[in-house]
């Protein structure tokens, strides 16, 4: 594993990400109560037997959240230029986002058909791919360059769609990419990833607080298709940055309930030969809510479980030894299964 310092601990890379973090989440929720209206109006997503909530609820709270993210991070290199060419993935995350957004809102009002969801998708994870990081290499000593690149693009388009199935419930996105974000965020401040990096995290992270409180149960606001793909997107690339410093460890460990949950459900409906790109309720998320757990038990849960992955990926980083990168996976995988199995049987009684 390489180490790396981008400026730990100078007093720009400590105030920054925290000042991005509060605008976003300030204009975040301005954003939720301005749009609200608007959104009953025009995107209202009704419940049916596959959703979990029981009264129509508007959807679109994503667009709040990812405009403040970029607004708060945009005005800040705006006011405090950085040298080089260090904030040109913004500009094209940017783009790709907006892009993706356009893709979920079309989504969100008419349905569009799985094959052309996913073709956009990849165009977006792509644009990203090789316009915001073309020099990024994880295995250079053992993959060809199409190989990573291609591995890479199937591996974003994935976690694209992962964080849209996980939106399923409330304040599961909040309690799932809050402390990934956080944990990005305090990374930058460390030096263990570059400066922009750590101010898009934060940004990000902002949006979701200042969200959090329209989505907190029993939800008065969803991040829709619009929100959910475009932070999927936005996690992907932040996961990408860090596994390109040597921490491949911690990149999987931060996001890993949610890949677990939404990849072992995947291949289990693929066994029972259903159509997975239809809806349904078969998560282990929703088995918890169907098995007798409340909402907030559920989401409690995954965000204890989170945030104790943030602390084994924070050891992983202190300590790049191989066995130690092991060690941190192997604890974060048991206790992930562990959660997933207690969703799949139920809270315990008596």
């Amino acid at each position: 594993m390489r180490r790396l310092d981008y400026g730990a601990g100078t007093l720009d890379n400590v105030l920054r990400p925290l000042t991005i973090c509060a605008a976003a989440a300030a204009l975040a929720a301005v954003l939720c109560v301005v749009l609200r209206p608007l959104l009953l109006r025009y995107a209202l997503a009704r419940p049916n037997a596959r959703s979990s909530h029981k009264i129509p609820t508007p959807q679109g709270g994503g667009i709040a959240v990812l405009v403040g993210a970029f607004a708060a991070l945009g005005t800040s290199l705006w006011l405090a230029p950085v040298e080089g060419e260090a904030a040109r993935p913004v500009l094209v995350l940017a783009f790709a986002v907006t892009g993706l957004g356009i893709v979920g809102a079309w989504d969100d009002i008419r349905p569009l058909p799985a094959s052309v969801r996913l073709v956009l998708q990849a165009l977006c994870v792509g644009f990203v791919l090789f316009r915001a990081a073309p020099e990024l290499r994880l295995f250079p000593e053992f993959l060809p360059l199409s190989v990573e690149r291609a591995l890479a693009l199937l591996a974003g388009v994935w976690f694209v769609n992962l964080v849209n199935f996980m939106d399923g419930l409330d304040w599961i996105t909040v309690a799932g990419m809050v402390p990934l974000a956080a944990a990005l965020a305090l990374a930058g401040m460390a030096g263990a990833i570059d400066p922009v990096t750590g101010w898009l995290a934060a940004g990000l992270c902002g949006g979701l607080l200042g969200f959090a409180p329209f989505n907190r149960p029993v939800a008065r606001l969803f991040l829709g298709d619009v929100g959910s793909l475009p932070i999927g997107l936005l996690t992907a690339y932040l996961l990408y940055r860090l596994a390109g410093t040597g921490a491949f460890a911690a990149a999987v460990i931060l996001p890993l309930y949610h890949i677990a949950d939404s990849t072992i459900t995947l291949l289990r409906r693929l066994a029972r030969g259903e159509k997975v790109w239809e809806a349904h309720r078969s998560h282990f998320y929703q088995q918890a809510t169907t098995n007798g757990f409340s909402v907030m038990g559920v989401v409690g849960r995954v965000a204890l479980l989170n945030l104790a992955l943030v602390a084994l990926a924070g050891i992983s980083l202190a300590w790049p030894a191989l066995p130690a990168q092991f060690v941190c996976l192997a604890i974060a995988a048991l206790l992930t299964g562990s959660l997933l199995r207690r969703f799949a049987t139920g809270p315990r009684h008596g």
